[in-house]
């Protein structure tokens, strides 16, 4: 049985609107997908082709996307018109598929006055190529601590999504459904847009004053104000720790009683959680950026490098140095 697509009158006589796909390498199909998709509907929904797209790889050969999945696309790396909307398309690993001959693409149709966006880890490219330089932009939650720490003068945000003049980045996942939402409803009214999220299924639009990640709370599970106060004061002094005793008297507690309200929620000490912060972040700098081993040890807290690598050994049974080699190799094969 077919049945009718729901239809919104949209008055558009001019050539559609085109989007150019640039698919890195272990890009994140769900970005990809999710963006197509608000497109296509888009037009079925206005009985018009408000929206063409192409898809484009560096080199013109089949992507790779992480889950394995391999895509054709219609070409490589070309000159596009003025008026085209490049959606650059990363993933994991996004270091090794920022190459040399993309940046340089970039920086020329950037210069042609193209807009561009990055989906995903895709802002981090963006910002390699300078195209971020005193701009907000976002970038997945994972991502977070390489990215802030490589590029200081991009206005780093937690934001699901940012458009900046003719730059646009997303958080990755669905993130990427609001941005298109956002443009759909710029082009063509909130209508239009609000019936493709309908049909999406999507019955929470966020705009890009919504933050990417969950609230301490449902992150961990509990609902306890001070507790949650705590957490954000160490998640926002990584490099300088506060003590226990400084972080119960800003809630108004003892130290006792902080040590016994984080045993009996989170099972651990303040002084342990606080420690396994430092090191998941100074995980994410080993293997996302080239930092020295001992800078990164100095970005997380610690005083000297054979702390921190006695700490990480504890933690994660290797050390820093061989957990960069051993991503390393990873990256080669």
């Amino acid at each position: 049985m077919s049945i009718e697509p729901q239809t919104v009158e949209v008055d558009h006589t001019g050539k559609p609107r085109r989007f150019v796909f640039v698919l890195m390498d272990n890009f994140t199909m769900l970005c990809f997908a999710a963006a197509v998709e608000s497109l296509r509907i888009a037009n079925r929904t206005a009985g018009k082709e408000l929206y063409s797209w192409t898809i484009r790889s560096e080199t013109g050969d089949e992507a790779a996307c992480s889950n394995g999945c391999i895509f054709r696309v219609d070409g490589d790396l070309g000159e596009l018109d003025r008026e085209d909307t490049i959606m650059l398309c990363g993933g994991i690993d996004v270091q090794q598929a920022t190459t040399k001959r993309l940046l340089n693409w970039l920086r020329r149709e950037s210069r042609r006055g193209v807009m561009i966006a990055g989906l995903c880890t895709a802002g981090y490219t963006m910002a390699r190529a300078g195209l971020l330089d005193g701009k907000k932009a976002t970038i997945h939650w994972e991502n977070q601590d390489s990215f802030a720490e490589e590029f200081e003068e991009v206005e780093l945000t937690k934001s699901v999504f940012v458009v900046d003049g003719k730059r646009m980045t997303t958080a990755g996942g669905t993130a990427s459904i609001d941005l298109m939402i956002k443009l759909i409803a710029d082009d063509h009214g909130e209508d239009l847009a609000n019936a493709v999220a309908d049909l999406l299924i999507y019955s929470a639009i966020r705009t890009d004053q919504d933050t990417q990640r969950l609230s301490i709370p449902t992150r961990i599970g509990v609902r306890h104000p001070k507790l949650s106060r705590v957490i954000q004061m160490m998640e926002q002094n990584i490099e300088d720790p506060i003590s226990p005793a400084i972080l119960a008297k800003d809630v108004g507690m003892s130290t006792r009683q902080l040590e016994r309200l984080f045993r009996r929620y989170l099972s651990r000490s303040p002084k342990r959680y606080y420690m396994e912060l430092r090191l998941q972040k100074a995980r994410n700098l080993l293997m996302q950026t080239d930092m020295t081993v001992i800078n990164v040890a100095l970005a997380c807290g610690f005083a000297s490098p054979s702390h921190f690598s006695k700490c990480y050994r504890s933690h994660y049974d290797t050390t820093p140095y061989r957990e960069r080699g051993s991503h390393a190799a990873r990256l080669s094969v």
